[in-house]
Formats: C-alpha cells, sequence, structure tokens
C-alpha cells in the first residue's frame, strides 16, 4: 500500500546517490533514492526543500517510490549578489519559463551557465538560485527550464525548474 507523505528533505548527497526525508506527521525517516528523483526530473534537491512523495513499507523501511512536489522554500526573495536586485516569489513566478540546456555548473564555485534554446548568449545561475529553487546541483548538459532577468552583467536565472516540472506546470 502507497501513502501520500509531504515532508522537508533532510539531506540529499548525489554523489552516494540517496537521502532522507522528514515526514511532517514525524516518524522514522523516508529513504528517497536517487532514481525516485530522477524519475521526477532532478538530479539532486537542496536539504529542507519541502517535497511530496508516494511511500511504501518495505523490508527496509519506509523508502519514497514517487515523487510529487517539490516545493522551494516559500516567501524568499532572491538575492542576486552585486547587481542588488531582488524579487519576490510572485514576480518571479511571471516570468516566462525558457527551456535551456546546463552548459557547466561547479558547486565549488558557486556558480554556473546554460544556454536557452536559440540564443547565444549565455545566462549565469548562481547556486543560491539554484538552492532556493530546490537544487543542490546542476550536471552538464541537464535540460532545465528558467525564469530569468537583465541583469548589469548580461542575462541571470532567478530560478531553475527541471524539464518535467515546467512541463507538468505548463500542462495545469
Amino acid at each position: 500500500m502507497q501513502l501520500t507523505v509531504h515532508g522537508k528533505v533532510k539531506w540529499f548527497d548525489p554523489a552516494k546517490g540517496f537521502g532522507f526525508i522528514v515526514a511532517d506527521e514525524g516518524g522514522a525517516d523516508i529513504l528517497l533514492h536517487a532514481n525516485v528523483l530522477r524519475n521526477y526530473g532532478q538530479s539532486s534537491v537542496a536539504d529542507g526543500t519541502g517535497i511530496s512523495v508516494l511511500v511504501q513499507q518495505t523490508q527496509r523501511g519506509v523508502q519514497a517510490v514517487e515523487v510529487l512536489e517539490i516545493e522551494p522554500p516559500a516567501g524568499t526573495a532572491f538575492p542576486l549578489g552585486e547587481d542588488n536586485i531582488a524579487t519576490t516569489p510572485e514576480a518571479i513566478a511571471a516570468l516566462e519559463m525558457e527551456p535551456a540546456r546546463v552548459k557547466w555548473f561547479d558547486k565549488a564555485k558557486g556558480f554556473g551557465f546554460a544556454n536557452v534554446y536559440g540564443r547565444v548568449e549565455d545566462v549565469f545561475i548562481h547556486i543560491e538560485v539554484l538552492r532556493l529553487s530546490g537544487f543542490a546541483d546542476l550536471a552538464a548538459g541537464e535540460a532545465v527550464c528558467l525564469r530569468i532577468i537583465d541583469g548589469k552583467r548580461g542575462r541571470m536565472a532567478v530560478q531553475v525548474i527541471s524539464w518535467e516540472a515546467a512541463a507538468r506546470e505548463r500542462l495545469s
């Protein structure tokens, strides 16, 4: 039997291929395997991110079998460094989603770049924007959708959305 559970990501390590969720109702930690997360369209998820999953009891404990929704932290303005631009979640949600592919992202450096389909300039992605979007990391070549603003130094992402989540959002 499968149950829907909402909680927060306790931690997730893409290198190990798993992490754990703490349910809002309490109880034992819930195993989140990388394959389940990839089926949702993300290769990582940030610690503390809200998440809804279908779970089932196994011999090894409670495990997530499907991710239903990932919820970036609510009510947070997106700080964008030197440009001193912060915008509200409502203003960000009003921006068009632009399909892109990650060019490279270096978690240690705290930033990376993506290319929007049909455009030549790179789009800057800051690690804080990535974290506030519910991601912990991005892989080169990963397909995503970005909400973008024009900053002093060029185009910069203010939100990163997994390709699959963007497709679901467009259909609803």
